[in-house]
């Protein structure tokens, strides 16, 4: 009991009053669509192309989600659970509607159905499946210039429900998803008061949020592009639409977006591969080159920034690149996509991945959402079997790490977190990086029994020779009285979606030298 109350206090005293206050205040009021307006005043908007999202619709009710498929019979169930609530959520928030093939009927059908359903509605009335359904419905019905007023009446409706009702209890990008959502209503319904509130959120938010070298302050490759693909939306919004609005807004979105291109550029492997940093998995934001072209397309230039801020550095010698993450796992009061991942690492070896993140491949609160959050599933060290960071109910943490030491070059990093101070102990690792090798230097300070961690891609197939790991990359040396093994592990190449893969485990005491040499 204690040790739960202490992980609560933990997880708790971080947050910022506004979301105490607010979590209280939509817990004990009701949610609730307003009124139908006698009339609506949509505008005729003009938008340049965007982004087309991939297929998850398929004709006759049948979607695709998150690798799961399900196919309505008689008529769609919008809060449809078995498949848990992202499933649901992605059901609600009608991306589908901009994917390749939508025919503007067919997309039509499937919002008047989902219109006809209102009484019935539960989680596609929260706000945050409001903020991306809003958005997809304009880019929608702009594309095909429809002009519908049921739809635009229970549009504005939404809209009127979510200004009323932002996510001021969860903040981060759910508060900027809202604003994004709000600024194209204002624009579709010419609405101040919509466009007053969006304005104010996203320049506040984007000022906290986009970190100095341009990463989204949840240090995630995958919220990032999210992020970054609604901004270049509503930069795509307010320049073709000068009429309605002043056009300041332009001038700082488009700095923010110059931001984000550059953490992107950064980030981004030789084969054009992001990390899979915290929540990160396949299929659900655009890939980088996409993102690359849309920025392109609306003129906007990366602003040259070293990655600093968001704590990655990438450095790229001969034949590798490598990724290590010294920074902290995320904003202190919203780190619900942060992973106990304190000094890891990724690399890739000539143009292919070879040590990895391991992935996320689930939301729900179960033991796989446990596992892939936990020091364990990353290539870092475990002490005494505790996590570095406390990650625990799906989307919370306690007890969290913080780097201590930080000494940098072009040719090493030297860092150490106190996530284990509660064993006072201290983990001290350090990166030497020569032409074809990389050497790893981890100290552990205190009497602890210590486990590192090297998770190989699918593809690679390392084996034991004379304890040392090898494989078509080279092969790896440890310090003589380190206990080596290679086990399996579930590597997640996307939600709902994981395949076998090894990783090497290596237990030592006190000081443990790895030394990878490249072919």
């Amino acid at each position: 009991m204690f040790k739960k109350i202490a992980q609560y206090y933990q997880t708790l005293r971080h947050l910022k009053w506004i979301q105490l206050r607010y979590q209280l205040y939509y817990r004990l009021s009701k949610a609730q669509l307003p009124a139908a307006p006698s009339s609506t005043n949509s505008q005729p908007l003009h938008l340049a192309p965007s982004i087309q999202s991939d297929k998850s619709y398929y004709q006759n009710r049948k979607f695709s989600f998150l690798n799961l498929e399900h196919q309505f019979t008689d008529s769609i169930d919008w809060n449809y659970t078995p498949y848990g609530k992202l499933w649901t959520y992605n059901l609600n928030y009608f991306e589908f509607l901009v994917q390749k093939d939508m025919a503007p009927t067919e997309g039509l059908a499937l919002i008047h159905d989902f219109i006809r359903h209102e009484k019935q509605l539960k989680d596609g009335l929260e706000p945050f499946p409001i903020s991306l359904r809003s958005l997809f419905w304009i880019r929608f019905l702009v594309a095909h210039q429809i002009d519908d007023s049921t739809i635009d009446r229970f549009l504005y409706r939404q809209l009127q429900l979510l200004y009323q009702r932002p996510e001021y209890h969860l903040l981060g990008n759910h508060l900027l998803e809202n604003a994004f959502a709000l600024l194209f209503g204002a624009y579709y319904f010419e609405d101040k008061a919509f466009y007053e509130l969006a304005s104010q959120l996203l320049r506040s938010e984007l000022a906290e949020q986009i970190l100095p070298d341009g990463a989204h302050f949840e240090l995630s490759p995958m919220y990032h592009s999210l992020m970054f693909y609604r901004l270049l939306d509503c930069i795509n919004l307010v320049d073709h639409n000068t009429q309605l609005f002043a056009v300041e807004l332009s001038t700082f979105l488009r700095a923010k977006a110059a931001l984000m291109l550059n953490w992107l550029h950064q980030l981004r492997f030789s084969n054009g591969e992001l990390p899979r940093l915290n929540d990160s998995a396949e299929g659900i934001a655009p890939t980088a080159a996409q993102l690359i072209d849309y920025a392109e397309r609306l003129d906007i230039e990366a602003q040259e920034q070293a990655l600093g801020a968001s704590g990655y550095r990438k450095l790229s010698k001969g034949q590798y690149e490598v990724l290590v993450d010294v920074g902290k796992i995320g904003p202190d009061y919203i780190p619900g996509h942060a992973h106990s991942d304190s000094l890891s690492f990724v690399l890739h070896h000539r143009g292919r991945a070879l040590i990895v993140d391991s992935g996320t491949s689930t939301y729900e609160k179960n033991r796989r959402r446990r596992l892939e959050r936990s020091t364990a599933s990353h290539n870092t060290v475990k002490v005494g079997g505790e996590e570095q960071s406390d990650v625990w109910g799906g989307f919370r943490v306690a007890r969290r790490a913080r780097i201590v030491e930080l000494e940098e070059t072009s040719e090493r990093i030297t860092a150490a977190h106190d996530g284990y101070q509660h064993l006072r102990c201290i983990h001290q690792r350090q990166f030497l990086f020569e032409e074809k090798n990389i050497e790893i230097i981890d100290k552990i300070t205190g009497d602890q029994q210590a486990s590192a961690y090297l998770h190989f891609h699918p593809m690679i197939k390392p084996r034991i020779v004379k304890e040392e790991v090898v494989g078509d990359f080279g092969k790896i040396q440890f310090s003589k009285g380190a206990k080596l093994s290679l086990q399996s592990y579930a590597f997640a190449q996307g939600f709902n979606d994981t395949t076998e893969a090894i990783k090497a485990v290596i237990d030592f005491k006190e000081k443990l030298h790895t030394k990878i040499l490249l072919l």
